[in-house]
């Protein structure tokens, strides 16, 4: 009888199937975003502020869809680690959890300066390039973005990774190609700036898995049961 409570109770407290759409989501979201800033905003970091005449209203959609991107994520974080269960290392998943809340706290400070930038455009469109504030909020938004955050989630895959081989959490294909575009995000970042969508591209892979994989093994679950 015990047993039978402790079986339900634990089913019920366990991370909805829904829940693994959250990391489709926030691919889709950071993906779309910056997406919408990479065709905006000019590579050339000596280009002119032009763009925040003419391109601010596709900024300003990418700006809306990022902090729903970083909730998403939150939740992304939370299905991975129900799915890995009670075999989670704790090295490796602090590793995991603060790469993870860097990331996401660095894309939110580099949101927030872009949002700044296009604050101060429009109440003085004239001095804003000779102010020297362009500059200074375009260089430390691309650093922030290209070379420490999406560093950080190539720390997070990593972590991710090896939590999973150790635990047989998934196959081991899977483990071994996050590995592979970790080393991408750690060493090749520098070369194209568009080679941040890996990470969200692989996030909504991971999800796409984990939600067939849960559909899977619920299903024989529920035939017992019946």
């Amino acid at each position: 009888m015990t047993d039978s409570i402790a079986e339900v109770v634990s089913r019920g407290i366990r991370t909805p199937r829904s829940a693994a759409v959250a990391g489709i989501a926030f691919g889709l979201l950071l993906g779309s975003a910056y997406t919408l800033i990479r065709i905006s905003i000019p590579a050339d970091s000596s280009a002119d502020d032009s763009w925040l005449a003419t391109r601010h209203t596709a900024v300003s959609v990418a700006l809306v869809l990022v902090p729903f991107g970083g909730i998403a994520f939150l939740w992304f974080i939370g299905v991975v680690r129900d799915h890995i269960g009670a075999r989670e290392d704790r090295f490796f998943s602090t590793v995991f959890f603060g790469s993870g809340l860097l990331f996401l706290a660095m894309t939110f400070t580099a949101a927030a300066m872009a949002g700044g930038m296009l604050a101060a455009y429009r109440v003085a469109p004239e001095g804003m390039a000779t102010s020297g504030l362009y500059s200074f909020g375009r260089d430390t938004m691309f650093r922030i973005t290209n070379i420490y955050a999406i560093r950080m989630a190539g720390v997070f895959m990593i972590s991710l990774s090896t939590l999973w081989r150790r635990t047989g959490a998934v196959p081991r294909v899977l483990a071994l190609f996050t590995y592979a575009l970790a080393l991408v995000l750690l060493v090749s970042i520098s070369f194209s700036l568009w080679v941040v969508l890996v990470f969200p591209a692989w996030v909504v892979a991971v999800s796409i898995y984990i939600l067939v994989h849960t559909m899977r093994t619920s299903a024989p679950a529920n035939d017992a049961a019946a």
